[in-house]
């Protein structure tokens, strides 16, 4: 079975799925000091808050370390009035590692201008 993943943004003070928010994926290589960041992904969230198709899949979702880094801030701006500058929250990155790489692995945000979590999805 070949494995895929996903992710999906929801905006949690308006109760609303995020559209339009940008989503960078790194595979991180090395570590500590030497650690090395390799871009694999730059996509945007469609109206029900997900990207239009999974992320990595197949043989290009390997056991490894990954982040993911959410650019909220540029959504907030565009969405929430009276926020003062800088934003407390501005890029959201989330680093997780895939073990195995035959599942769906799904890394959801959920935010707000002032607060984030996230969670092993399915």
């Amino acid at each position: 079975m070949a494995g895929r993943l996903t992710t999906h943004v929801l905006d949690t003070a308006r109760g609303l799925p995020a559209a339009g928010v940008t989503i960078e994926l790194y595979r991180l290589h090395g570590d500590g000091g030497e650690e090395r960041r390799e871009r694999l992904a730059r996509t945007v969230t469609n109206a029900d808050g997900r990207t239009d198709r999974p992320l990595l899949q197949g043989v290009d979702l390997r056991a490894a370390r990954y982040e993911l880094v959410f650019l909220i801030g540029d959504y907030f701006r565009r969405t929430t009035t009276d926020l003062a500058e800088p934003l407390f929250l501005d890029r959201v990155p989330l680093r997780f590692g895939v073990a195995d790489p035959t599942e769906h692995v799904h890394v959801p945000l959920l935010a707000s201008p002032w607060s984030y979590s996230t969670y092993r999805g399915s």
